[in-house]
């Protein structure tokens, strides 16, 4: 019966097809691209309850990143632990009395362009302070050499090596955080310790640890680079949670000294199986302001080869660090989480979607 029909009337159908049917709903899914994806992840993340300052903390000029009064805590930004980086910040704001004055540094691969890392931190936190600075991986590749698990060999893992050069020459100190961290005492009381002397680094030490299992035998029998020890009390302490000195860090170029051994390592002989840790312990090992142990409660994630439970050290504690092999969402993911796990979970923003980007 529409045979023969004059071409007015296909045009007035045409039209009333549009006003029935948006064109908007006609249009194929926007979400089929790889970026669409990307942008469609920030809402993986709840947002985090808008925590205030108490009124005793002091006033900072928030249109300056180098006001004086902001709390410092640098971090990396790595989509494969976006998740525990947002649960640490998440408690680090959650536990301390000026939450506004905490200002955090992120630095991101320069290759993660692709991903929307500001946006992902802005839709969990959405008054955070904060600056992504890009790290230049070709910095530190070179000097990479493989170590007992692959993770370790990240570069982005070496970025704390780097962050005097990184951030602004105003920002004199900083508390670095790994992203497998959650603070359950107020940060300020972190960022208030002193480093006394000359001291570049302040961190829990723990001098019970056997320093030797640091190196291997080679470095040991090598009388010249063991002698870099000689005449300190060597003591292990764990790079994932420490308080930096930027401005004395700048004045010795101590990434040029950690450069050094890397070079060793790399060209020469095999001293350490590590990672990034043994180069400051060659550097600042005997020579640390000692924290208390309470602010890294590190191994809750096993060894590094293993992904076994472990249970808190005894005594206070301020911040819980699930170093080593197992990470606490991968676990409580799988339905196999460790006591230990259930300490971190309250922290998590992450919302489960059917089709996860990380």
């Amino acid at each position: 019966m529409f045979v023969n029909k004059p071409p007015i009337f296909w045009i007035s159908i045409v039209f009333l097809l549009f006003l029935i049917f948006p064109i908007n709903a006609i249009r194929p899914h926007p979400g089929n691209g790889i970026q669409d994806q990307i942008d469609s992840s920030m809402q993986y993340f709840s947002e985090a309850p808008d925590y205030q300052n108490e009124p005793q903390c002091p006033n900072i000029d928030r249109t300056s990143l180098c006001d004086p009064s902001l709390v410092r805590v640098a971090m990396t930004l790595d989509p494969e632990y976006l998740r525990g980086t947002i649960a640490a910040v998440h408690s680090v704001l959650k536990h301390t009395s000026c939450p506004e004055n905490v200002f955090f540094h992120f630095v991101a691969a320069s290759g993660s362009g692709s991903v929307d890392l500001s946006g992902i931190v802005k839709s969990a936190f959405p008054s955070l302070r904060f600056k992504i600075y890009a790290f230049k991986e070709t910095l530190v590749k070179g000097l990479i050499s493989s170590s007992v698990r692959q993770a370790l060999d990240n570069p982005l893992n070496y970025a704390r090596t780097y962050l005097a050069e990184i951030l602004e020459t105003c920002v004199k100190r900083v508390i670095y955080l790994d992203s497998d961290t959650i603070a359950v005492d107020d940060i300020q009381k972190l960022w208030q310790i002193p480093l006394t002397g000359s001291r570049i680094i302040g961190a829990p030490e723990y001098c019970h640890a056997d320093f030797k299992k640091y190196f291997t035998d080679e470095f040991w029998l090598d009388t010249e680079l063991s002698r870099t020890f000689e005449g300190k009390k060597a003591c292990y302490f764990n790079t994932g949670v420490m308080v930096m000195d930027l401005e004395r860090w700048r004045e010795g170029d101590y990434t040029r000294e950690i450069e050094k051994w890397m070079r060793i390592q790399k060209e020469k002989k095999r001293i350490y199986e590590l990672g990034s840790l043994p180069p400051f312990l060659l550097v600042f090992a005997g020579d640390i302001e000692a924290i208390d142990h309470g602010w890294n409660q590190h191994g809750l994630g096993g060894d590094n080869v293993v992904n076994s439970c472990r249970s808190l050290h005894p005594g206070p504690v301020s911040l819980l660090h699930w170093s080593g092999k197992g990470k606490p969402w991968k676990r409580l993911d799988i339905g196999m989480p460790c006591t230990v796990d259930s300490l971190w979970a309250p922290y998590d923003l992450y919302r489960h979607p059917k089709n996860p980007i990380f």
